[in-house]
């Protein structure tokens, strides 16, 4: 048994590895074409191109290692169909579990694999690839709005994880790639939702420990009614005071790893990540249903290696007369197709009709499963 587990993970290793970097080849020559309409830009130059599509594809082969380990798969069991090896092997007293069992174990490689390519690879070379461009063009992360980007933050008393008491929303003009902050504005609101504070700031750097650096302040102090001082009108401001700093500290829960989210596309972040910013929505009452969906998925996406290599079992049972081996090959890129097809349009449903993220993520391989148990049972009996 160990010289067949031996044989089938040699066989199906080196079938999904010549697939997966067919489709690479394939991916990176369209991206490539697609980059020209930006060489020429500021200093962005064919190196650039280059480099940005290499480094967008450890992306793609997270994306596109299910249907290689699919039509992997498919192939190698296809072939020893067709040589009536498998024939021999179930001859010599081989039941389908212990099948199952040999496609699980190098399945878990296949796991492992992604693992490693969707949480550790894909994220970092994703951010650079963006960043590099960026640098090169000499452009500034502004978001789909015209007056830049928005986010909401809480006013803590004694630095971070003590006591709310306030709300902040800053508006970034532009986001540099290096993370710094451009064009600056800070509404702050205290306890009762009442305008406290405005501050304008050129700049802001990051000096670690979520404390932001501010350089070029304009503070616009909105003093309450109280005391002594009373407003004429209610609701206004009793006063207000403009103070001018060169620079001061900004203590926030806003990181740039959570503003590292705008260069990023969810499906390309980790899970780590993912479940840092889905949580500093939580805690700023934001919608995060998006994030969620993409936090499970990137946890229940790895094991769709299982399934795959389960929807690629029946096609051992089918004997070469019942279709050459190109067929069953365009059997497999159909699946494969299918079921990121499905996937995808699951995210997208789950999100417009609030679906729970869990059941979103998990209904694609759940469906697929159960359609590999459905055939291979009917291979069984036919």
């Amino acid at each position: 048994m160990k010289v067949l587990q031996r044989y089938f993970a040699s066989e199906i290793l080196q079938s999904v590895l010549f697939v997966l970097i067919a489709f690479l080849a394939l991916f990176a020559f369209f991206d490539l074409i697609s980059e020209l309409k930006h060489v020429g830009q500021g200093g962005y130059r064919w190196q650039h191109a280059f480099m940005f599509v290499v480094m967008s594809l450890p992306g793609y082969a997270y994306e596109l290692m299910p249907i290689a380990v699919l039509i992997g798969t498919i192939y190698s069991l296809a072939r020893f169909a067709s040589n009536s090896e498998f024939t021999v092997m179930r001859a010599a007293s081989m039941s389908t579990l212990m099948v199952s069992g040999m496609l699980a174990k190098i399945g878990l490689v296949f796991v492992f694999a992604t693992l490693l390519i969707g949480e550790l690879v894909t994220p970092v070379t994703a951010k650079l690839a963006q960043q590099m461009k960026m640098d090169a063009i000499g452009a500034s992360m502004r978001q789909e709005f015209r007056s830049g980007m928005w986010s909401k933050d809480q006013i803590r008393e004694n630095g971070i994880g003590s006591k709310v008491v306030g709300t902040r929303f800053l508006n970034v003009g532009f986001l540099q790639p290096d993370g710094q902050l451009r064009d600056l504005r800070i509404y702050e609101l205290d306890a009762e939702q009442r305008l406290s504070m405005i501050i304008r700031a050129k700049t802001a750097d990051y000096a670690g420990n979520h404390v932001w650096r501010l350089k070029g302040v304009t503070e616009t102090v909105l003093e309450q009614p109280g005391g002594k001082a009373k407003s004429p009108v209610d609701g206004f401001p009793a006063g207000v005071k403009v103070n001018r700093l060169e620079g001061r500290d900004l203590m926030s829960d806003i990181t740039p790893t959570i503003l590292s989210v705008l260069f990023v596309k969810p499906d390309r972040m980790s899970a780590y990540d993912l479940f840092l910013y889905k949580r500093h929505l939580e805690d700023n009452s934001q919608e995060n249903t998006r994030y969620q969906i993409a936090f499970w998925k990137k946890i229940i996406y790895p094991l769709s290696m299982f399934v795959m290599m389960a929807m690629a079992l029946p096609f051992a049972y089918l004997h070469f007369r019942s279709g050459g081996i190109s067929l069953k090959i365009f059997s497999g890129i159909m699946i494969g197709v299918g079921f990121v097809l499905i996937n995808n349009l699951f995210s997208h449903v789950g999100l417009l009709n609030t679906w729970p993220p869990i059941f979103t993520a998990v209904m694609p391989s759940a469906l697929f499963l159960l359609c590999s148990i459905a055939a291979l049972w009917w291979v069984e009996r036919h």
